[in-house]
């Protein structure tokens, strides 16, 4: 099972989702929004026996933005308030079995210079405890972003299963952006 993230358009899903030996999953409207809709759709996930399994949801999704948050620079600062209270909530959904770590973390991403980068949950604090369940693709054109993807999944490497998540965001408090090369 793999969680398929960043620049996720229409016609992206629509091109990986044709794919022969890709199941795609989508949030479902009556499991709410958010962390539920994405718990939802991992547990819906786990019973789909296809050998690629891409569910187009994150239960860490509002933990990631209230983290990427903390390092924009702009005229408001802003604290680890809303991260630690989207950390808890995740935390507590994860303690109690809503929802279990994807196999791996597939993000798709906008071709960027060095300069346009920006701090990123994934590719940071979740990639450093586990960078062999964490890949990114990058390509300009959402075709392009398709195939990649596609070509990605086939790629994936073995390596440890996931800490629990208390470590994981143990590290995301610690992590600071650009202190990974």
């Amino acid at each position: 099972m793999v969680v398929l993230t960043g620049k996720l358009t229409e016609g992206l899903l629509h091109a990986v989702g044709n794919s022969m030996n890709v199941a795609l999953l989508r949030p479902d409207p009556d499991d709410g929004e958010g962390l539920e809709a994405a718990a939802g759709a991992l547990r819906r996930a786990a019973g789909i026996s296809s050998p690629y399994v891409l569910v187009a949801a994150d239960p860490l999704q509002a933990v990631a933005a209230e983290w990427e948050a903390m390092w924009e620079i702009g005229a408001e600062p802003r604290g680890t308030t809303e991260f630690e209270l989207r950390a808890g909530e995740a935390l507590a959904a994860w303690r109690s079995n809503r929802f279990e770590l994807p196999d791996y973390y597939l993000i798709a991403a906008d071709e960027a210079s060095p300069d346009e980068r920006r701090p990123d949950f994934r590719l940071g604090p979740l990639r450093s405890v586990r960078p062999h369940r964490v890949a990114a693709v990058a390509a300009a054109e959402p075709a392009e972003r398709a195939a990649a993807i596609l070509t990605a999944l086939s790629s994936l490497r073995h390596g440890p299963w996931w800490p629990p998540l208390e470590d994981i965001i143990g590290s995301a408090r610690d992590f600071f952006p650009g202190s990974l090369g």
